[in-house]
């Protein structure tokens, strides 16, 4: 499993956080995020063949993860560069350059996981390894509650799941949906979670009222930061 990440330094990482966040506060809850979502693939590993890395753009920044990730966690390089078909671009380009150099490490499948669902439930990902260890061509997706999606599970690195997607707009599950059946692969569909990308979906981390992971990491950084009983951040 990749999870696509940026390192957690202030301006770069969940920007879309400030505010009503400062820079610095929104780094350290980025950070927070990639040791809660990486121990949680290593909890899940406890229960289904998983191996968990860190996809990461750009290039040098790997000093800059160091310590903020669950031990045993590898690095890959998810920046894009290769050459691609024309019809991927933007973020679809680090999607599947990661995809692309996790298969070549010889893994018989590959989960792309997002860094923005610390609370994400353990049992989600051990359903997407547990459905791509069964026979035939798949893939498995995690839809977001945004219209994104959380993670996306594939046997083989078809390009055309990242062709012509508006990244960042409430059509991304839909449309990579209709990409595999254009490729007539079966699709298995999660359960729906969120992420935590604007400041209406921190009040929802915040309040704590969805279970799942327990995000032990996520959880002091906010009891740090006195944001338990504040009014809400999405009004500041």
């Amino acid at each position: 499993m990749g999870v696509m990440a940026k390192a957690p330094l202030p301006g770069r990482a969940k920007t879309r956080l400030c505010p009503p966040l400062r820079p610095a506060q929104a780094a350290a809850l980025s950070a927070a995020f990639l040791r809660d979502i990486t121990e949680n693939i290593a909890l899940a590993a406890r229960t289904v063949p998983i191996d968990g890395f860190i996809a990461y753009a750009p290039a040098g920044d790997e000093a800059s993860l160091s310590g903020h990730l669950a031990a045993g966690t590898g690095l890959v390089l998810a920046d894009g560069s290769p050459a691609m078909p024309p019809d991927v671009r933007g973020f679809g380009r680090c999607l599947l350059h990661a995809a692309q150099a996790l298969f070549a490490m010889g893994f018989g499948a590959v989960c792309l996981v997002n860094s923005d669902s610390p609370t994400l439930p353990t049992e989600a990902l051990v359903a997407a390894a547990r459905a791509l260890l069964a026979p035939g061509d798949r893939i498995v997706l995690g839809p977001a509650d945004d219209g994104g999606y959380y993670l996306l599970g594939m046997k083989q690195p078809h390009a055309h799941l990242f062709a012509d997607i508006a990244w960042s707009t409430d059509g991304v599950a839909a449309a990579t949906l209709s990409r595999a059946e254009a490729l007539g692969l079966a699709a298995v569909t999660l359960a729906t979670w969120y992420d935590v990308d604007d400041a209406a979906s921190l009040d929802r981390l915040v309040a704590g009222a969805d279970g799942g992971y327990g995000a032990p990491a996520t959880n002091a950084w906010i009891e740090r930061n006195g944001l338990r009983g504040r009014m809400s951040l999405a009004a500041q």
